[in-house]
C-alpha cells in the first residue's frame, strides 16, 4: 500500500506548521525583554533636570561632584548657576527657578528662608577662610593686609554685599586697616581673575580659590583670616516650590555626606 500522502493532505500540515511557527513566534516576541534569569527589564527612569544655585566660590568641587551625583542617579542631569550669593539669594526669593540653593554665608541664605523660599531648615556643612591672592612667587613681598596699601601695590575685593566681601570688611576691622581697592567684584571668582590676569598685584579670596587656580596665583596667610566675622560658613537648603524636590534632597543628602565631605575637604573647604 502507497504512504504517499495528498496533495491536500500535504497543503493542511504546511498550513498548521506556518501556524504554529507564527505563535512560536508571537510568544518569542512577548518574552523579548526578559533577562536570562525570567524577569522583565527594568525600564529607563525618567528624565530630570536639577538647577542648583550655588555661591561662585563652590563652582570646581561641585561640579566634579555633580559628575558622581549623574552616575548615581541614572536619568539626573545637574544644572548649575553660579554667582555671588547675595545675587543668587534674591533671585529665589523673586521666583527664579531653581530647586536648590548654595550659598557662602548664612546671612545670604536668611534672605530666602526669611522669604519662605527655603523648605526647612538649611544645612551648614562646610567653612571657608580667606587668603590673598598674589601673583607667582609674590612679586611684591605681600605679607599681610597692611600690604596692599604700600605704594606700586593695586588691590581688588568682592563688593561689601557678596559673603567675601563682608569677609573682607571684618578681615580689614580686627587688622586696623583700610584697603583702597581697585575695583570691588560681584563674586570671588572676579577678585581671582583679576590678579590671575595681572589686573591687580592683590586679592581677598577663599583659600579654595587660590587652591582651584592651580598655580597661576599664590596664596598668602594673615592673622585676621581666623578672626570672627571673617570665616564664613556655608548652608544648603532644598527651594520651597521645587518640582524636583526627591532629587533636590537627594542633592542636599549626597553634598553633605560622606562624598561631598571627602571632595570639599580636598578642594581645601572645612567640613561640619
Amino acid at each position: 500500500m502507497s504512504t504517499q500522502r495528498s496533495p491536500r493532505t500535504a497543503r493542511r500540515g504546511a498550513v498548521l506548521l506556518a501556524a504554529l511557527a507564527a505563535l512560536l513566534g508571537l510568544a518569542l516576541a512577548a518574552c523579548g525583554g526578559s533577562g536570562s534569569s525570567g524577569q522583565p527589564s527594568a525600564q529607563a527612569p525618567p528624565p530630570q533636570t536639577l538647577t542648583v544655585s550655588a555661591a561662585a566660590s563652590l563652582t570646581e568641587v561641585y561640579q566634579g561632584l555633580a559628575q558622581q551625583f549623574q552616575a548615581a542617579n541614572p536619568g539626573a542631569t545637574v544644572k548649575f548657576n553660579f554667582g555671588g550669593s547675595d545675587q543668587l539669594a534674591q533671585q529665589v526669593v523673586q521666583g527664579a527657578p531653581a530647586d536648590v540653593l548654595a550659598t557662602a554665608s548664612s546671612k545670604t541664605m536668611q534672605t530666602a528662608v526669611a522669604a519662605g523660599k527655603i523648605q526647612g531648615e538649611p544645612v551648614i556643612y562646610a567653612t571657608n577662610k580667606l587668603q590673598i591672592a598674589v601673583a607667582p612667587n609674590n612679586p611684591k613681598q605681600v605679607a599681610q593686609l597692611a600690604d596692599l596699601n604700600k605704594p606700586g601695590v593695586t588691590s581688588v575685593v568682592c563688593a561689601p554685599a557678596v559673603p567675601c566681601g563682608a569677609a573682607a570688611v571684618a578681615a580689614e576691622k580686627a587688622a586696623n586697616v583700610t584697603l583702597k581697592p581697585v575695583s570691588e567684584e560681584q563674586d570671588v571668582k572676579g577678585v581671582l581673575t583679576r590678579v590671575e590676569t595681572g589686573n591687580a598685584d592683590g586679592g581677598l579670596v577663599y583659600v579654595t580659590d587660590v587652591k582651584s587656580a592651580s598655580g597661576k596665583v599664590t596664596g598668602v596667610d594673615f592673622p585676621q583670616a581666623t578672626a570672627q566675622g571673617v570665616t564664613q560658613s556655608y548652608p544648603i537648603g532644598v527651594v520651597t516650590g521645587s518640582q524636583n524636590a526627591q532629587l533636590a534632597q537627594s542633592w542636599v543628602s549626597f553634598v553633605t555626606g560622606p562624598q561631598g565631605k571627602a571632595a570639599l575637604q580636598q578642594a581645601g573647604f572645612t567640613t561640619k
